[in-house]
């Protein structure tokens, strides 16, 4: 459980939301996951089967052309099992900042929950 197999994780992550790989979407998200965000004072919550569902049937920024910038702001492991990542990207035009609970379960690291919001304008 070292930080590299958390880096590896979150450059799955960072390819995930690029390109759309499905695969390895179910790879990176806990079956169990779920994303939350407060967009116009209203609480989102998208449960994995329904955040998969809406990415597998949009396009992605990689098909967009939108191009891949994405960063580590924080990575805080809190024991061999439980870790906070902060992560910020672009896509759709917008610059996101995520927080990701991840946890190591069968061997692996994945998200289990997810919080994002756009903190800006893509350049």
């Amino acid at each position: 459980m070292t930080n590299a197999e958390i880096q590896n994780l979150i450059d799955d992550y960072f390819e995930v939301i690029h390109a759309q790989d499905m695969e390895l979407f179910d790879r990176v998200f806990h079956p169990s996951c779920c994303l939350y965000s407060a967009q116009g004072g209203e609480l989102v919550l998208r449960p994995y089967v329904v955040y998969r569902e809406q990415v597998a049937n949009r396009q992605s920024p990689k098909e967009l052309g939108n191009t891949r910038r994405d960063q580590v702001l924080m990575i805080d492991q809190i024991s061999d099992t439980l870790a906070l990542v902060r992560v910020q990207l672009e896509m759709f035009g917008a610059v996101m900042q995520d927080y990701l609970n991840i946890v190591y379960l069968d061997g692996k690291w994945v998200v289990m929950a997810k919080m994002y919001e756009r903190v800006g304008d893509a350049a």
